[in-house]
C-alpha cells in the first residue's frame, strides 16, 4: 500500500483509509475487528473513526465504535494512524456538542479513555459550529495540540468559505491550522470540485473524502424497485433517511447502469472503479473506504493499485458533470 503525506505536514497516510462508522450497529464487533483485521492485511494504516459513532445510532450507542476501534488497537497503537472527531450530540447536556473550548476539551479527554490511548494522530471537528466563535475553537485545538493530546488537526463537513476563514485566522492568531478536510465525494456528488478542492490545493490541505461509493449506490447492488435492502444504509437507524435523500434517486439509478458498462469494459467491478475514480483526482489524499463485512474490502482495496486510465475518467468526468452542480437534476 502507497503511502503519502497529509497535506503539507510530514505525516504519512496509507493511500486509503478505513472508516469505521459500521462499527457497533451495522455490524457487530467480531465483525468489525474482521474488517479491521482485512484492512490491514491489505496495507491501511490509517484509520477515521468519531465520537458518536456507529452511524445510524442513538444517544444511548454514542462512542462504541471508538471503544470497539480501541480493544483492536492495544498492542499495536505506534503502527497507526489514529483520526478521530467532536462536534455532534454526545451527552444530555446542553453543551454536550459543538465547537466551543469546553466540548472539545472535554471530548478530546472522552475520545482518549474509549480509544484507550495516550494520544490523537487527528482530531477533527465533524462540522462547523455557527454558534461558538472560530477563534475560541481553533485556541482550543491548539491548547490541545500543546497539550499533547492531538498531533494534527482537520475538519469534515465545512464549505471551501469556511476552511479560508479558519485557515486565515489560524494564521492571524499564530496558532494551529486544519491540515485535512473531510468531505463528502464520490462520481454522485461532485460538488467540492469547484471551491474546496482547489482551494485544498492552493493551501497544502489533505483531503480524505467519504462516501466514495455514494454509501453503496456504486456498488451497483440496489434495484429500485425492490426498495432499499435491510442492513444497508439506505435502512439504518437514524441514518437512513440521510442517505436515502442523498442518493435514492431515479436519476442516479440510471447512472449507474450507465457507468456499469464502463467497469465492465475497463476489468473491474463498480465499486473498484468508484474508489479509482476518486483517487484519480489529484488533490485526493486518502479515500475513506467502509465495510459492514470484511470480504466488502476486496475490491475498494484492490482500487489503490488500479490507475484509471485517462480515457476512461474523461469519460467518467463527462458521465457524471451534472453533479458538480450544486442543483444536479435528481
Amino acid at each position: 500500500m502507497k503511502h503519502v503525506r497529509l497535506g503539507r505536514t510530514g505525516l504519512q497516510v496509507s493511500r486509503l483509509c478505513l472508516g469505521t462508522m459500521t462499527f457497533g450497529l451495522q455490524c457487530e464487533e467480531k465483525t468489525s475487528i474482521a474488517i479491521m483485521d482485512r484492512a490491514a492485511a491489505g496495507g491501511v494504516t490509517f484509520f477515521d473513526t468519531a465520537d458518536v459513532y456507529p452511524l445510524g445510532g442513538t444517544g444511548e450507542t454514542v462512542g462504541r465504535t471508538e471503544e470497539i476501534v480501541g480493544r483492536w488497537l492495544r498492542g499495536r497503537r505506534s503502527n497507526f494512524i489514529l483520526a478521530t472527531k467532536c462536534f455532534g450530540r454526545s451527552g444530555p447536556a446542553r453543551w454536550d456538542q459543538g465547537n466551543s473550548r469546553k466540548h472539545i476539551l472535554d471530548a478530546v479527554d472522552a475520545s482518549l479513555r474509549r480509544l484507550d490511548t495516550d494520544y490523537i494522530d487527528l482530531y477533527q471537528l465533524h462540522g462547523p459550529d455557527p454558534e461558538t466563535p472560530i477563534d475560541e475553537t481553533l485556541r482550543a485545538l491548539e491548547d490541545v495540540v500543546r497539550a499533547g493530546k492531538v498531533r494534527y488537526v482537520g475538519c469534515s463537513n465545512f464549505l471551501a468559505y469556511q476552511v479560508a476563514r479558519a485557515i486565515g485566522r489560524s494564521e492571524a492568531m499564530g496558532v494551529v491550522r486544519f491540515d485535512s478536510v473531510q468531505p463528502r465525494y464520490n462520481l454522485l456528488f461532485r460538488e467540492i470540485e469547484r471551491e474546496l478542492l482547489p482551494l485544498c490545493g492552493e493551501e497544502g490541505i489533505g483531503v480524505i473524502p467519504y462516501n466514495p461509493i455514494a454509501g453503496g449506490l456504486l456498488s451497483g447492488k440496489h434495484n429500485p424497485d425492490a426498495g432499499p435492502e435491510e442492513g444497508s444504509r439506505f435502512t439504518l437507524g437514524t441514518a437512513a433517511q440521510r442517505y436515502q435523500d442523498r442518493y435514492w434517486h431515479e436519476g442516479m439509478f440510471e447512472t449507474v447502469d450507465q457507468i456499469r458498462p464502463l467497469a465492465q469494459e475497463a476489468g473491474m467491478t463498480l465499486p473498484q472503479l468508484a474508489v479509482a475514480w476518486v483517487l484519480a483526482n489529484p488533490a485526493i489524499t486518502a479515500p475513506i473506504i467502509g465495510a459492514s463485512r470484511p470480504e466488502q474490502l476486496e475490491d475498494t482495496l484492490k482500487a489503490a493499485d488500479t490507475p484509471l486510465a485517462a480515457d476512461l475518467k474523461q469519460r467518467l468526468d463527462d458521465l457524471t458533470a451534472v453533479y458538480r452542480r450544486g442543483d444536479a437534476a435528481r
